[in-house]
């Protein structure tokens, strides 16, 4: 396996939702999966990597930082590892810290040979899983919750069945998206209340390509087929495509979770059957309807803030205008590892177009607000630019409650909207007025029936029950004893 150790890894200062890419039977398989993961680089900016096969032997590169840190020109590490089979991840921790030993994809050999594991989700119940594991003498080399599922594939009952991999899925409780290559195919899973987003789609040639998002299949010229169903498997060998199912169709009511049409998608992208840039122009539009106010222009925080800031100009009839500017050489916010990182960052990331904003009252539109204080950082920066007024317009309801399904703000106590009223996040924010989403006005929005989507953030409903609360560190609690016991 090929891979960059972590004393000369690149330190990783971005996290987001996890992408993965895969492709079948492609001469330019690598380099596609390259493109295909530097495309889902909004998705995670912690690690990124490629695994390989010839249809005998996988081969697997991983290492800290971008895709283009990773895989920077002038390396030759796409040229070693150019075979017509491929899958690649971009990784935003929600279990295991940011460490190389944690990057994707996972590689490991066992009793059926070589595999590689891409996941994009959070597994409410690898924790437990490991402590069964080890306590049967197996041993672990990360933190993540990914390593679980390849233990459970090795088990000797397990390899055992009929379907191993099927049975393996069986036992995960939580989202997970899934990309397994082994030597002679690839095999995508989704979890069965498709939480997070899995797509199939067909290259020029007739090869066979699965991503996160279809701005994937854009890069490499492929045609969005369809989705993986919830509970689905999908393998893509030689004979084409074939599927089946690990859990049976309608057993459980969908929960997709929402926010990735609000803030984690990429505005060219169609998931959960429709197209992120118009989805969120429609809560725009019904943003507008349930907190309307007197101003001069509409500005949004870019980008993500950017669709549902045109469908609030639209709806009100204010003129929409740029009053920030963001750098894209600066990654999101909200996904930095630690709070400094973060207020550190949004000075750099966005700066103030003054003669926007200056003497006007201003309509300022963001998809969400999570922590609160880079938000609070860029409304000083509006203030002192000269904004005559502030009013904040958030295209979803306060978030309240943590999500432990691969979203990070796992703690109440890191939410602004845990514990304060609207007049309180208002006076902390410091703008003249603040309104929120409703989470009926959300929903009115989606094509899907309402109960389709899982609202646990902002509801306290969790679809999928959790027994104990899970953090991204839980994996890490004897490296923290460790620490402990030397203090």
């Amino acid at each position: 396996m090929l891979h960059e150790s972590e004393g000369f890894g690149l330190e990783a200062d971005r996290k987001e939702s996890c992408g993965l890419f895969g492709i079948f039977g492609d001469a330019d398989a690598v380099q596609k999966t390259y493109f295909g993961i530097f495309s889902l680089q909004h998705r995670g900016q912690e690690s990124a990597g490629i695994a390989s096969s010839d249809g005998d032997f996988i081969q697997c590169y991983t290492a800290m930082g971008t895709v283009q840190r990773v895989f920077r020109t002038g390396s030759d590490i796409l040229e070693r590892l150019a075979n017509p089979i491929a899958i690649g991840h971009v990784r935003y921790s929600t279990a295991g810290s940011t460490k190389a030993v944690n990057s994707q994809p996972f590689f490991v050999e066992y009793s059926r040979g070589q595999v590689a594991i891409a996941h994009n989700g959070n597994l409410i119940n690898a924790a437990l899983l490991r402590d069964e594991y080890e306590a049967y003498g197996s041993i672990f080399k990360s933190t993540t919750d990914t390593e679980v599922i390849a233990h459970l594939l090795a088990k000797p009952t397990h390899v055992s069945r009929g379907d191993p991999l099927a049975h393996v899925l069986n036992h995960l409780q939580g989202a997970y998206c899934l990309l397994f290559l082994f030597a002679d195919r690839i095999e995508a899973a989704r979890d069965p209340y498709g939480i997070r987003p899995l797509c199939i789609g067909q290259t020029k040639e007739g090869c066979f390509v699965v991503a996160s998002e279809t701005c994937a299949f854009d890069a490499v010229e492929a045609k969005f087929i369809r989705e993986v169903e919830p509970g689905e498997i999908v393998t893509i060998n030689k004979d084409g495509l074939s599927s089946r199912f690990f859990a049976r169709p309608g057993s459980v009511t969908p929960a997709h979770c929402i926010f990735e049409h609000i803030y984690f998608a990429k505005q060219t992208s169609t998931i959960f059957g429709e197209n992120v840039h118009e989805f969120r122009k429609k809560l725009g539009r019904q943003l507008a309807i349930e907190h309307p106010v007197e101003a001069d222009v509409v500005i949004p925080i870019p980008d993500s803030g950017t669709s549902a800031a045109i469908g609030y100009a639209e709806q009100s009839g204010l003129p929409f205008d740029m009053g920030m500017v963001r750098s894209h050489y600066i990654g999101r916010t909200f996904i930095s590892p630690d709070q400094k990182l973060r207020e550190l960052a949004v000075k750099i990331k966005l700066a103030v177009v003054k003669e926007v904003v200056k003497g006007k009252r201003i309509v300022v539109v963001d998809d969400s607000i999570v922590r609160g204080t880079t938000t609070r950082g860029k409304i000083r920066s509006l203030r002192q630019a000269g904004a005559k007024e502030i009013h904040m317009r958030v295209s979803c309801p306060p978030i309240r409650f943590p999500c432990f399904y691969g979203v990070d703000f796992p703690t109440k106590e890191e939410l602004l909207a845990n514990n304060r009223d609207l007049e309180q996040i208002r006076d902390f924010l410091d703008v003249d007025s603040v309104g929120y989403m409703s989470l009926e006005g959300l929903l009115s929005c989606a094509n899907l029936p309402a109960d389709h989507y899982c609202t646990a953030c902002w509801s306290g409903v969790y679809k999928i029950p959790v027994d104990t609360a899970v953090t991204k560190f839980t994996m890490e609690r004897y490296q923290m004893r460790m620490f402990d016991e030397l203090e």
